[in-house]
């Protein structure tokens, strides 16, 4: 099969991925091999291609927004039959039995693998997983479009759910990506009044197209507090900007993996009147049924652009320059 893997992390333009053939991989108990269709091309995935986060497994296949349908089953599968499509995303395995697994924060486990990080991902024709972390898909999104749910549209609405918005609250989003673009949707399908403070214009004209209440540049602050916000975009800086936008008693959660150095914070300013910044930490299974369950009834706009398999690394830096505001990138492999 054909496959990309990370020989170094670097910059991307030391051409760290490399394009390979390599035996496809065969399920071991309780798991399944899935015929990749397509795979989201994550911010994620740029971090650990570059470097941002440290290697896990050499040689790595990135991708964790994976979708395709299974044509092998190994020993003790009881879920799948094969020719099911089915999704992959970030978390990948539990241990199942540490004090986090067992109340509801299995994305707190002590002992967590990842998809594209720990274990080869979707920049591949074929991967696996074990049953009970692959997801059934709802029919109304193709493959290209399916593929978002399982990353940005996950962690968004984790991130939604961090941000503890009010009933008929206001909520600002900083950056308008994949990720963000989905979330907004979510939010004002809840009846949350959402605000879009991004550098791109063009992510500025989406939000307003989806309907979101404003769309400003990130030093723009709201015509009156929000009571949440949601910092999408790597960029510590802006913490105090989205700090300051929130009313007494606000939430920012801040949703990314990795995040460039946040400057100081001043206490009355950014903090003072019981203002919370939380961090979010990947997502649970129970996240990822509940937003898949959702985007059956909500009927989501999936902004993409599609790349096909050979240009995973023109994705990457199409995702690294912005070029992709407001939408997600997918690698089209079948």
């Amino acid at each position: 099969m054909r496959a990309w893997e990370l020989a170094a992390p670097g910059p991307l333009d030391s051409h760290p991925l490399h394009l390979v053939e390599k035996e496809p991989p065969r399920p071991g108990h309780n798991e399944i091999r899935i015929a990749v269709h397509a795979c989201g091309v994550c911010r994620t995935d740029l971090h650990i291609v570059e470097g941002d986060l440290p290697v896990h497994l050499p040689d790595v296949v990135p991708g964790h927004e994976i979708v395709g349908t299974v044509d092998e089953v190994g020993p003790g599968v009881t879920r799948f039959t094969g020719g099911e499509r089915v999704g992959i995303a970030w978390l990948r395995q539990t241990c199942g039995t540490c004090r986090w697994c067992t109340t509801g924060a299995e994305n707190l486990c002590t002992s967590p693998r990842f998809t594209g990080w720990d274990d080869d991902g979707g920049y591949a024709e074929h991967t696996i997983v074990r049953e009970d972390f692959a997801y059934m898909l709802p029919d109304a999104y193709d493959d290209v479009h399916a593929a978002p749910l399982l990353c940005a549209g996950i962690i968004g609405y984790r991130a939604l759910r961090r941000a503890s918005v009010p009933d008929g609250g206001s909520l600002m989003l900083f950056g308008f990506g994949g990720s963000a673009h989905i979330a907004a949707q979510v939010a004002m399908a809840q009846r949350i009044e959402v605000h879009v403070r991004t550098r791109s214009a063009t992510a500025r004209s989406l939000a307003l197209e989806l309907g979101v209440a404003s769309a400003d540049e990130p030093d723009v602050p709201p015509s009156q507090p929000v009571d949440s916000a949601i910092l999408f975009a790597p960029a510590g800086d802006l913490v105090p900007i989205a700090l300051e936008a929130l009313r007494p008693g606000g939430v920012l959660a801040i949703a990314g993996i990795h995040l460039s150095a946040i400057p100081s914070l001043d206490y009355q300013r950014h903090l003072f009147n019981e203002r919370e910044l939380r961090s979010v930490t990947a997502n649970t299974r129970s996240d990822a049924r509940e937003l898949l369950d959702i985007a059956t009834r909500v009927p989501l706009k999936i902004s993409t652009v599609r790349f096909p398999f050979d240009q995973a690394p023109e994705a990457l830096s199409a995702l690294s320059s912005g070029q992709l505001a407001g939408a997600a990138a997918v690698l089209a492999i079948r």
